[in-house]
């Protein structure tokens, strides 16, 4: 994966390249949050079909599995890709793994508080929220990996 990245930037001209690498990191994080974006939507498909029966079920269980495969994902790539993260023990792979989920799991709260306050309570359109909080969240989400999850560690 690293070299095809390599490669791709190799073919733009180089006041690209030069932009590419002083914002690695972000367009990194760019690139595979919309590839989680993608897994989110094709297993949130493949789930709903995969689970008959009742409409409630289907939802939860469609959403739970989809946002449980969507953020592995997103560890593993967040982890080797973004943020160049490396743990030597599986103490410290677990740290990570933890904190990564906890993270998501305050970011899925957050997003729920943002549907109940604007949709339930305010009563402004799903659709118009649902693109705001993606923002939010994606930058939420982004903050803590950076902040929280996989800072570097510093020298003493």
């Amino acid at each position: 994966m690293e070299r095809l990245i390599k490669w791709f930037i190799s073919l733009l001209p180089k006041e690209l390249q030069d932009i590419y690498y002083k914002y690695e990191e972000k367009w990194l994080y760019l690139v595979f949050g919309g590839l989680t974006t993608v897994v989110s939507i094709v297993t949130k498909i493949v789930f709903f079909q995969a689970v008959p029966g009742n409409p409630n079920w289907e939802n939860t269980a469609g959403v739970v599995l989809s946002w449980i495969c969507a953020v592995t994902f997103a560890f593993f790539t967040n982890k080797k890709y973004v943020f160049k993260n490396e743990t030597k023990t599986a103490a410290e792979f677990l740290k990570v793994f933890v904190s990564f989920y906890g993270a998501r799991l305050a970011t899925l709260f957050m997003e729920w508080l943002i549907f109940f306050i604007c949709c339930d309570l305010i009563g402004i359109d799903q659709m118009l929220i649902t693109f705001v909080s993606q923002v939010a969240i994606f930058i939420a989400n982004y903050i803590l990996s950076k902040l929280f999850v996989f800072r570097k560690k510093t020298q003493k």
